[in-house]
């Protein structure tokens, strides 16, 4: 009993320690973070993180974090965990900030399910975000993997926006081109 008793203890010390360690230095700067913590992390100012990639001039590839204009909503200090990854279908080496994904049927139904869409709140603040630029209310989104998803694809593909098709039967007008003339000085 004694013992567990002082187990509590060095882990609250512990925990303790580690939010007084962390306020100290003044959090998460995305530029501190390497390329396996920077995709779908968000700094302290509660800038979401973006990783880059470089090509060096001996052909090189290096990684870099930078911190985006993108903020996040209600979310600072926070490097997201493996668990919400891959739950979500996320892949840690994501270069930028995207929405092309929401196209994609596989990784739109990991982000609509139960385990991603109520247990990783950053992924969904950011995926919401994202498809509301695209003019996409994601919970509907979401309810369409219900029933018929790739007519709400279809709706982001075209940002809602169809053209008409070809009318049959219509006859075309042909236009003949008269020489511009310059205009007289007189």
């Amino acid at each position: 009993m004694a013992s567990n008793f002082g187990l509590k203890s060095l882990v609250i010390r512990a925990l303790t320690l580690a939010v007084f360690v962390q306020g100290s230095l003044g959090g998460i700067t995305c530029e501190n973070l390497n390329k396996d913590t920077c995709a779908f992390a968000v700094a302290s100012s509660g800038k979401r993180c973006v990783l880059e990639k470089h090509v060096n001039r001996s052909g090189e590839e290096a990684y870099v974090c930078r911190t985006s204009d993108i903020e996040a909503d209600k979310v600072t200090d926070w490097v997201e965990s493996d668990q919400c990854i891959e739950a979500c279908g996320l892949d840690r080496k994501s270069l930028g900030i995207s929405s092309d994904s929401l196209l994609e049927c596989g990784f739109t139904r990991k982000l609509c399910s139960t385990q991603c869409y109520n247990g990783c709140p950053n992924i969904i603040d950011l995926y919401f975000n994202l498809a509301a630029g695209e003019g996409v209310f994601l919970p509907k989104l979401c309810e369409a993997q219900k029933g018929d998803a790739r007519r709400e694809m279809a709706e982001i593909r075209s940002s809602g926006f169809v053209a008409p098709g070809p009318v049959s039967g219509v006859n075309h007008v042909k236009y003949r081109v008269a020489p511009a003339v310059a205009p007289s000085s007189a």
